[in-house]
């Protein structure tokens, strides 16, 4: 089973062709970090117009790279949510328009449950049931996955997810966009110990990342002399310390 997957759910562009869902055959993504730095994250209507742009370019050179003609494929697939509307939009269009044109059948991907299966890329036995932890960008949540596509959502962040937390942390400190990466470089120089950052909600499935980011926004303010560095290592030791509880 060969399949061209296509995702366009917030700020980069990608296509890949896989085979069985497992041996993945080409994968090429177009980043959109340097359109969105410089309004410190992800403009939507600036991604969709990206996208446009980039969706015929990629998809074909994931087919190049993977050496197959679209009367190879068995299927086309595409991330149809949660994401930007607009962005999302584009991707869907391009896929089905693909699938229509070669006679395949057009697959609709929900965006979580390609993290969830993501792991099987990595571990190829795993076997349900399983607990699974999904962190991204723009999602936190815990998740049973009784069978395959059966799933039950236990908890999720109630306000911001961790990485959103991470890129607003990183823009009060002037760190740039994305907040992630520069974050997780600094806090490898820095001390967890230095300032005990609050861990919210802990004794309940759910996530709350909004007390935290409003934590290290006033430690910041009360203590301009304190590192960023230890500030970086101590903010991330409290979302880690919460992920592993």
């Amino acid at each position: 089973m060969l399949v061209l997957g296509i995702e366009t759910s917030c700020d980069e562009t990608a296509a890949a062709v896989v085979e069985d869902g497992r041996f993945v055959h080409s994968s090429v993504v177009s980043s959109q970090v340097d359109l969105h730095a410089r309004f410190g994250g992800v403009v939507p209507e600036v991604a969709s117009r990206a996208h446009v742009e980039l969706v015929t370019p990629v998809i074909a050179e994931a087919l190049v790279e993977a050496g197959v003609e679209l009367t190879d494929l068995d299927a086309v697939a595409a991330c149809h949510g949660p994401g930007l509307a607009g962005a999302l939009l584009v991707g869907v269009s391009a896929a089905k328009a693909i699938a229509l044109a070669a006679d395949l059948p057009y697959v609709g991907v929900n965006h979580l449950e390609a993290h969830l299966y993501a792991a099987w890329l990595a571990e190829p036995d795993l076997e349900p049931p399983l607990a699974v932890l999904i962190v991204s960008g723009g999602h936190t949540m815990t998740v049973v996955m009784e069978a395959h596509g059966s799933y039950r959502v236990v908890g999720q962040t109630v306000d911001d997810a961790a990485g959103e937390a991470f890129d607003k942390v990183a823009r009060h400190l002037g760190l740039g966009y994305p907040g992630g990466p520069v974050i997780d470089r600094l806090a490898a120089d820095g001390d967890p110990t230095a300032v005990h950052f609050p861990r919210a909600m802990p004794l309940v499935a759910d996530f709350s990342f909004a007390g935290l980011k409003t934590a290290v926004v006033n430690q910041h303010r009360k203590a301009p002399d304190t590192p960023v560095a230890d500030i970086a290592a101590s903010f991330q030791e409290a979302v880690v310390d919460v992920f592993v509880t």
